[in-house]
Protein backbone atom coordinates (compact mmCIF):
# COMPACT_ATOMS: atom_id res chain seq x y z
CA UNK A 1 0.00 0.00 0.00
CA UNK A 2 3.01 2.50 0.34
CA UNK A 3 2.72 3.40 -3.51
CA UNK A 4 -1.25 4.84 -2.32
CA UNK A 5 0.06 6.73 0.20
CA UNK A 6 3.40 8.41 -1.69
CA UNK A 7 3.75 12.23 -1.84
CA UNK A 8 4.08 13.04 -5.39
CA UNK A 9 4.42 16.86 -7.17
CA UNK A 10 0.82 17.27 -7.45
CA UNK A 11 0.11 15.52 -4.73
CA UNK A 12 1.94 17.85 -2.45
CA UNK A 13 0.00 17.10 1.10
CA UNK A 14 3.06 18.27 3.37
CA UNK A 15 2.40 21.80 1.38
CA UNK A 16 2.00 23.88 4.89
CA UNK A 17 -1.74 24.97 3.78
CA UNK A 18 -3.01 21.83 3.60
CA UNK A 19 -1.28 20.58 6.93
CA UNK A 20 -2.81 23.66 8.44
CA UNK A 21 -6.34 22.24 7.26
CA UNK A 22 -6.04 19.24 8.37
CA UNK A 23 -4.76 19.96 11.93
CA UNK A 24 -7.53 22.95 12.26
CA UNK A 25 -10.74 20.42 11.48
CA UNK A 26 -8.22 17.52 12.96
CA UNK A 27 -9.39 14.92 10.48
CA UNK A 28 -6.45 12.78 12.30
CA UNK A 29 -8.07 12.16 15.20
CA UNK A 30 -11.23 10.49 13.37
CA UNK A 31 -11.41 6.74 12.86
CA UNK A 32 -10.87 5.29 9.50
CA UNK A 33 -14.59 5.51 7.66
CA UNK A 34 -14.77 8.89 9.70
CA UNK A 35 -11.82 10.84 8.22
CA UNK A 36 -12.61 10.13 4.58
CA UNK A 37 -16.32 11.13 5.07
CA UNK A 38 -14.41 14.42 6.39
CA UNK A 39 -12.41 15.39 3.39
CA UNK A 40 -14.85 13.86 1.00
CA UNK A 41 -17.30 16.62 2.59
CA UNK A 42 -14.86 18.85 2.45
CA UNK A 43 -13.95 18.32 -1.08
CA UNK A 44 -17.20 18.26 -2.36
CA UNK A 45 -19.12 21.41 -1.01
CA UNK A 46 -16.36 23.55 0.35
CA UNK A 47 -14.29 23.27 -2.86
CA UNK A 48 -17.02 24.38 -5.03
CA UNK A 49 -17.31 23.34 -8.50
CA UNK A 50 -15.63 25.16 -11.50
CA UNK A 51 -12.50 25.36 -13.98
CA UNK A 52 -9.31 25.84 -12.99
CA UNK A 53 -6.16 26.89 -14.96
CA UNK A 54 -5.37 23.16 -16.27
CA UNK A 55 -5.80 19.82 -15.33
CA UNK A 56 -2.61 19.25 -13.52
CA UNK A 57 -1.97 21.77 -11.06
CA UNK A 58 -1.10 20.27 -7.47
CA UNK A 59 -3.39 20.06 -4.46
CA UNK A 60 -2.23 22.95 -2.74
CA UNK A 61 -3.27 25.34 -5.76
CA UNK A 62 -6.83 23.75 -6.07
CA UNK A 63 -7.39 24.38 -2.20
CA UNK A 64 -5.99 27.95 -3.25
CA UNK A 65 -8.64 28.50 -6.29
CA UNK A 66 -10.88 27.01 -3.60
CA UNK A 67 -12.57 25.28 -6.81
CA UNK A 68 -12.29 22.32 -9.34
CA UNK A 69 -13.69 19.90 -11.54
CA UNK A 70 -13.15 16.26 -11.95
CA UNK A 71 -9.51 16.11 -12.07
CA UNK A 72 -8.44 18.76 -10.37
CA UNK A 73 -10.76 17.62 -7.19
CA UNK A 74 -9.54 13.98 -7.49
CA UNK A 75 -6.08 15.55 -7.03
CA UNK A 76 -7.00 17.52 -3.74
CA UNK A 77 -8.99 14.74 -2.52
CA UNK A 78 -6.08 12.15 -3.08
CA UNK A 79 -3.58 14.61 -1.52
CA UNK A 80 -6.06 14.99 1.31
CA UNK A 81 -6.77 11.47 1.63
CA UNK A 82 -3.11 10.21 1.43
CA UNK A 83 -2.17 13.20 4.31
CA UNK A 84 -4.62 11.49 6.67
CA UNK A 85 -2.84 7.88 6.14
CA UNK A 86 -5.71 6.58 3.83
CA UNK A 87 -4.25 4.74 0.67
CA UNK A 88 -6.04 6.08 -3.02
CA UNK A 89 -5.41 5.70 -6.50
CA UNK A 90 -6.98 7.76 -9.43
CA UNK A 91 -8.81 5.95 -12.36
CA UNK A 92 -8.87 7.68 -15.67
CA UNK A 93 -11.56 7.57 -18.93
CA UNK A 94 -12.83 9.43 -21.63
CA UNK A 95 -16.32 11.48 -20.86
CA UNK A 96 -18.68 12.64 -23.59
CA UNK A 97 -18.91 16.37 -24.05
CA UNK A 98 -22.55 16.39 -23.59
CA UNK A 99 -22.86 16.90 -20.39
CA UNK A 100 -20.96 19.65 -19.77
CA UNK A 101 -23.04 21.42 -21.96
CA UNK A 102 -24.85 24.43 -19.72
CA UNK A 103 -22.07 24.71 -17.19
CA UNK A 104 -19.66 25.24 -20.26
CA UNK A 105 -21.47 27.09 -23.10
CA UNK A 106 -20.52 28.92 -26.51
CA UNK A 107 -16.72 28.98 -28.04
CA UNK A 108 -15.64 27.44 -24.73
CA UNK A 109 -17.96 24.26 -25.38
CA UNK A 110 -17.24 24.35 -29.48
CA UNK A 111 -13.79 24.30 -28.69
CA UNK A 112 -13.96 21.42 -25.50
CA UNK A 113 -12.56 17.90 -27.71
CA UNK A 114 -15.67 15.71 -28.10
CA UNK A 115 -13.86 13.45 -25.58
CA UNK A 116 -12.97 15.11 -22.28
CA UNK A 117 -10.17 13.33 -19.81
CA UNK A 118 -11.87 12.69 -17.14
CA UNK A 119 -10.37 10.75 -13.42
CA UNK A 120 -11.85 9.81 -10.22
CA UNK A 121 -10.30 8.43 -6.87
CA UNK A 122 -10.63 5.13 -5.57
CA UNK A 123 -10.31 5.05 -1.38
CA UNK A 124 -9.24 1.84 -0.61
CA UNK A 125 -11.97 0.89 2.35
CA UNK A 126 -12.68 -2.43 3.76
CA UNK A 127 -10.61 -4.45 1.75
CA UNK A 128 -12.06 -2.96 -1.55
CA UNK A 129 -11.59 -0.60 -3.85
CA UNK A 130 -14.30 2.33 -3.56
CA UNK A 131 -15.06 5.09 -5.85
CA UNK A 132 -15.64 8.77 -5.06
CA UNK A 133 -16.92 10.07 -8.56
CA UNK A 134 -19.79 12.10 -6.44
CA UNK A 135 -16.82 14.75 -5.34
CA UNK A 136 -16.95 16.85 -8.50
CA UNK A 137 -20.28 18.35 -7.73
CA UNK A 138 -21.36 20.47 -4.74
CA UNK A 139 -24.58 20.27 -3.36
CA UNK A 140 -25.81 24.22 -3.73
CA UNK A 141 -24.98 23.69 -7.05
CA UNK A 142 -26.90 20.31 -7.59
CA UNK A 143 -29.99 21.39 -6.06
CA UNK A 144 -29.81 24.11 -8.82
CA UNK A 145 -29.12 22.39 -11.60
CA UNK A 146 -31.16 18.99 -10.86
CA UNK A 147 -34.46 19.86 -12.62
CA UNK A 148 -32.35 21.33 -15.56
CA UNK A 149 -31.13 17.93 -16.91
CA UNK A 150 -32.01 17.06 -20.37
CA UNK A 151 -32.97 13.46 -20.99
CA UNK A 152 -30.14 11.63 -22.93
CA UNK A 153 -29.80 7.96 -24.32
CA UNK A 154 -31.82 6.64 -20.99
CA UNK A 155 -30.51 9.01 -18.33
CA UNK A 156 -30.23 12.40 -16.86
CA UNK A 157 -27.12 15.35 -18.39
CA UNK A 158 -26.23 18.52 -18.64
CA UNK A 159 -24.05 21.17 -15.94
CA UNK A 160 -21.33 18.84 -15.65
CA UNK A 161 -23.91 15.70 -14.11
CA UNK A 162 -24.29 12.76 -16.02
CA UNK A 163 -26.71 9.74 -14.13
CA UNK A 164 -28.80 7.14 -14.67
CA UNK A 165 -31.42 8.85 -12.64
CA UNK A 166 -31.86 12.59 -11.48
CA UNK A 167 -34.42 11.49 -8.60
CA UNK A 168 -32.02 9.20 -7.25
CA UNK A 169 -28.92 10.88 -6.84
CA UNK A 170 -26.73 10.02 -3.75
CA UNK A 171 -23.54 11.58 -3.37
CA UNK A 172 -22.83 11.38 0.45
CA UNK A 173 -20.28 9.41 1.92
CA UNK A 174 -21.45 5.98 3.42
CA UNK A 175 -18.54 3.94 3.32
CA UNK A 176 -20.30 3.35 -0.82
CA UNK A 177 -19.27 4.15 -4.24
CA UNK A 178 -20.24 8.00 -5.45
CA UNK A 179 -21.13 8.66 -9.32
CA UNK A 180 -22.02 12.32 -10.51
CA UNK A 181 -20.85 12.11 -14.09
CA UNK A 182 -20.00 8.32 -15.03
CA UNK A 183 -23.14 8.17 -17.11
CA UNK A 184 -21.28 9.76 -20.06
CA UNK A 185 -18.35 7.56 -19.79
CA UNK A 186 -16.70 6.52 -23.23
CA UNK A 187 -13.74 4.77 -22.54
CA UNK A 188 -11.74 3.02 -19.81
CA UNK A 189 -8.00 4.55 -19.70
CA UNK A 190 -7.06 2.73 -16.91
CA UNK A 191 -5.98 2.86 -13.02
CA UNK A 192 -2.62 5.01 -11.75
CA UNK A 193 -0.80 5.67 -8.86
CA UNK A 194 -0.67 9.42 -8.61
CA UNK A 195 -2.07 11.62 -10.57
CA UNK A 196 0.93 12.42 -12.07
CA UNK A 197 1.30 9.70 -13.77
CA UNK A 198 -2.30 9.62 -15.55
CA UNK A 199 -1.76 13.66 -16.94
CA UNK A 200 1.65 12.64 -18.00
CA UNK A 201 -0.28 10.36 -20.92
CA UNK A 202 -3.87 12.06 -20.90
CA UNK A 203 -4.31 16.23 -20.48
CA UNK A 204 -7.22 18.18 -21.36
CA UNK A 205 -5.13 21.36 -21.89
CA UNK A 206 -2.52 20.01 -23.92
CA UNK A 207 -3.12 22.40 -26.87
CA UNK A 208 -1.50 25.56 -26.75
CA UNK A 209 -4.22 27.67 -28.55
CA UNK A 210 -6.88 25.54 -26.45
CA UNK A 211 -5.26 26.63 -23.31
CA UNK A 212 -5.24 30.28 -23.97
CA UNK A 213 -8.66 30.48 -24.86
CA UNK A 214 -10.09 28.46 -21.87
CA UNK A 215 -8.06 30.48 -20.11
CA UNK A 216 -9.52 33.83 -21.48
CA UNK A 217 -13.02 32.18 -20.97
CA UNK A 218 -13.05 30.58 -17.88
CA UNK A 219 -13.79 33.13 -15.41
CA UNK A 220 -16.67 33.51 -17.26
CA UNK A 221 -17.92 30.58 -17.28
CA UNK A 222 -17.07 30.07 -13.20
CA UNK A 223 -18.65 33.60 -12.76
CA UNK A 224 -21.85 31.99 -14.71
CA UNK A 225 -21.68 28.57 -12.48
CA UNK A 226 -21.84 30.86 -9.37
CA UNK A 227 -25.06 32.62 -10.61
CA UNK A 228 -26.57 29.05 -10.95
CA UNK A 229 -25.78 27.91 -7.60
CA UNK A 230 -27.33 30.89 -5.91
CA UNK A 231 -30.14 30.43 -7.75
Amino acid sequence: MKAYLKETKLLDFTAPSIQDLIISRGWNQLEEKEKIGAVYDFVRNEIKFGYNEKDDITASEVLRDGYGQCNTKSILLMALLRAVGIPCRIHGFFIDKKMQKGALTGFIYLFAPKKIVHAWTEVYFNNRWITLEGVIIDDKYLNQVKDRLCNFNKGYIGYGVSVEDKNKINTCWQGQNTYIQSFSITDDLGIFNSPDDFFSQYNNTSNKIKKFLFNVLRKKVNKKLNLIRNG
